[in-house]
C-alpha cells in the first residue's frame, strides 16, 4: 500500500474499463482485496470528487480484479464510456482504519516513507520517499548528495528497520549505490 499526503493509504487504482458493461480493472495495492473490495464496500477516492464509490460486484479474471461500481448518487456504472472517466482514480482508506500488522518484519508503506537511511557504520545515505511494488519491493531513497537510489527491500540488504527510531539500515552489495 502506498501513502497519500492526507493520512490515507492507497489500496487500489482504477485502471481501464473491461468489456462494455461498466466493469473496471483495479491495480490492487492491499494484502486483502477480497475483504477490501467486497460487494457493499464504500471506497473513498483521490480525487475526492470522483467518489465515494460503492462496490456492486467483484470478480477475478485471469488474475485481474474487476469491479462493478456505483456512483455517489447510487447509480450503477453500466457503460464502458462512463467508467472510463474513473481511470487512474486512487482508492484510499484512512490510516487509522488499517488493521495492525502482526508479522514482526512486515510494514505498511506509510511506516517506511520518511525514515532516514543509514549504512551499518551509521553514515546517512538519504531518506525513503516511496515504496515501489514491482517484481520485488523497492525502497525509493532520496540521496543526501542528490539523486535517487532504488534499494531492494529484502532482509539481506535491509537488515534493520526501526520505525520508532525513525531509521533503517541498509547493507548494500558493492555497486548498488553507484547505479
Amino acid at each position: 500500500m502506498s501513502t497519500t499526503p492526507d493520512d490515507t493509504v492507497v489500496v487500489g487504482r482504477i485502471g481501464r474499463p473491461h468489456g462494455v458493461r461498466g466493469l473496471v480493472t483495479v491495480e490492487v495495492r492491499t494484502d486483502d482485496p477480497d475483504q477490501r473490495f467486497a460487494p457493499g464496500a464504500v471506497l473513498t477516492t483521490e480525487p475526492a470528487d470522483r467518489g465515494p464509490l460503492t462496490v456492486v460486484d467483484k470478480r477475478w479474471h485471469s488474475g485481474t480484479l474487476l469491479l462493478q461500481l456505483a456512483a455517489p448518487s447510487g447509480e450503477v456504472y453500466e457503460r464502458r464510456e462512463t467508467v472510463d472517466a474513473l481511470r487512474n482514480t486512487m482508492l484510499v482508506v484512512p490510516v487509522a482504519e488499517l488493521p495492525p500488522i502482526e508479522e514482526p518484519d512486515s510494514f505498511y508503506d506509510h511506516q517506511l516513507v520518511g525514515l532516514a537511511v543509514r549504512l551499518p557504520d551509521g553514515s546517512v545515505v538519504g531518506e525513503v520517499t516511496a515504496v515501489r511494488h514491482e517484481a520485488q519491493d523497492l525502497l525509493v531513497v532520496r540521496r543526501t548528495g542528490g539523486g535517487e537510489s532504488l534499494i531492494p527491500f529484502v532482509s539481506a540488504i535491509v537488515p534493520t528497520v526501526d520505525v520508532a527510531g525513525g531509521f533503517l539500515v541498509i547493507d548494500p552489495p558493492e555497486g548498488l549505490l553507484d547505479l
